[in-house]
């Protein structure tokens, strides 16, 4: 017979497991959509992307910025192929901003779920071995904070697994939140700036 703590203990497996089945699906879906708009000929040619967006002006960006919100919460789609649809499809600039608000959200949101649920709710998106490793530094509240801000604010840190670190400690929420409003424009410009150059850089490599 299995007890509380255990059948929890399998229900957090399950959503882990749930959420890596739906990141293959979603991945699968990203590379058959990418393949269909390479088709169309919008990723070589400004003026066919111009108007495949042109009916999508509002709903194109409300749409994208959800999808980023949803994905720091769930990760279910990687974080970098999101990011650089944001500049392929919008430009550089407005690109940058959705991705800005769409990941700022979806930060915020991660902390507030891990400050009011607690480790129950993160444990249903990452493993108990993978919070352990990062809660020794939590032990001193002001170097974890300076230790969240650094982390932040480089773009190669586990973002979405910090923030919800910080939510189980007693970080202030405007602690968080001006880390979050002024790291992380840094960490999604040198993403999206990566990425677009290293697609540039493939698509001449292929020929197109």
């Amino acid at each position: 017979m299995i007890d509380g703590d255990e059948s929890v203990h399998l229900s957090e497996e399950k959503s882990r497991k749930l959420i890596n089945y739906a990141t293959i699906v979603c991945s699968i879906i990203i590379v058959l959509l990418v393949i269909y708009w390479y088709r169309l000929g919008i990723f070589t040619d400004q003026d066919k992307m111009r108007a495949y967006l042109a009916n999508k002006k509002i709903i194109g960006p409300v749409v994208f910025v959800l999808i980023q919100i949803v994905q720091v919460v769930i990760p279910i789609i990687p974080g970098g192929i999101s990011l650089l649809g944001g500049v392929v499809f919008f430009g550089p600039i407005q690109g940058f901003i959705y991705n800005y608000i769409g990941i700022c959200i979806g930060s915020l949101i991660d902390f507030f779920l891990a400050r009011y649920y607690g480790r129950s709710f993160i444990f249903h998106i990452i493993s108990e071995e993978t919070l352990n490793k990062y809660m020794k530094w939590t032990k001193n509240q002001k170097r974890f904070n300076w230790f969240f801000a650094l982390c932040i604010l480089a773009p190669a840190a586990p973002d979405d697994v910090l923030c919800l670190l910080a939510g189980l400690t007693e970080m202030k929420f405007w602690t968080y939140f001006w880390i979050i409003i002024l790291c992380k424009p840094w960490t999604i410009a040198a993403y999206s700036l990566g990425l677009v150059y290293g697609t540039r850089w493939l698509l001449k490599l292929i020929g197109k």
